[in-house]
């Protein structure tokens, strides 16, 4: 799981990167700024269900 999501995670900041880059030569600076921060908001969800995980992860360990 590990290699897995940091490899979506690289895609997701490739794929938004080029998109920013591409929008801003067309002109469009607001929705490239608006892409990217559309890029960030999907991986700060990824990483918090993660976080979710160990924090469920931890309670078990410790609940008897």
């Amino acid at each position: 799981m590990g290699v897995d999501i940091i490899l979506k995670i690289a895609a997701i900041g490739i794929l938004t990167a080029v998109v920013n880059q591409v929008l801003k030569y067309a002109g469009k600076d607001e929705i490239a700024t608006l892409s990217t921060l559309a890029g960030v908001v999907i991986v700060l969800l990824m990483v918090i269900d993660m976080i979710s995980d160990l924090f469920n992860t931890v309670q078990k360990l410790f609940t008897f």
